[in-house]
């Protein structure tokens, strides 16, 4: 049996922080081509990809489950409904590769945890769901390090920069253009989004007439 991949996905109104630079239509085609780049690699890590989606929403290569509540409810609800290892991946990691994705599932330990900027947790691999339970928000990666020691887990810390870069605020769009090579950085230039030097730190641009 393949290991699932759970991806929570919000398709209406997403990633209002880069409101600055999008309007909400452009959020919208944004965010789902972050989607589809953490697909792409979910599938090709061989994983069977589950998108547990708050809105209906149809991705290749993906199931979508429809779950209007919260993040940690949804989630902790789909934990009560299956058994087997399961790996729970952002949407908004479009650097990711399969690479990275293998690294985290091939754990020797009770499950793996890929830490955020911020204190954020961007993915989490339980071997047994039934012996966990998510708390997303906030300082969540000592959260899940918290609850996994409270249920009696061993856990490796995976730091890896390609899963711990997530896509939340404008100067985050630097690291796509920098390193990205799917849909996430293709939907970017179509927007006219560029790199900029400002006082000396790489920026971003986005050209007027676009």
């Amino acid at each position: 049996m393949n290991i699932r991949a759970v991806i929570p996905f919000r398709p209406v109104n997403p990633k209002t922080r880069l409101s600055c630079v999008m309007n909400q239509e452009e959020r919208e085609v944004f965010a789902r081509a972050m989607l589809d780049d953490v697909v792409k690699v979910t599938n090709e890590s061989g994983c069977d990809t589950i998108l547990l989606s708050t809105h209906p929403c149809q991705v290749e290569g993906a199931a979508t489950i429809l779950k209007e509540s919260g993040l940690n409810e949804a989630l902790n609800e789909f934990f009560s409904e299956i058994s087997g290892p399961l790996l729970i991946i952002m949407s908004d990691l479009p650097l990711v590769v399969p690479e990275s994705v293998r690294k985290i599932i091939s754990t020797e330990k009770d499950c793996a945890i890929v830490p955020g900027r911020g204190g954020g947790t961007n993915a989490i691999f339980v071997k047994d769901p039934a012996k966990f339970h998510v708390d997303f928000y906030g300082a969540s990666f000592l959260d899940h390090m918290n609850i996994a020691k409270d249920y009696g887990l061993s856990v490796e810390v995976v730091d890896s920069f390609r899963l711990s870069t997530d896509i939340d605020e404008k100067e985050d769009l630097v690291e796509i253009i920098l390193h990205g090579k799917g849909k996430s950085r293709d939907y970017l230039k179509k927007l006219g989004i560029s790199l900029s030097l400002e006082k000396g730190r790489v920026g971003i641009n986005r050209s007027p007439h676009k």
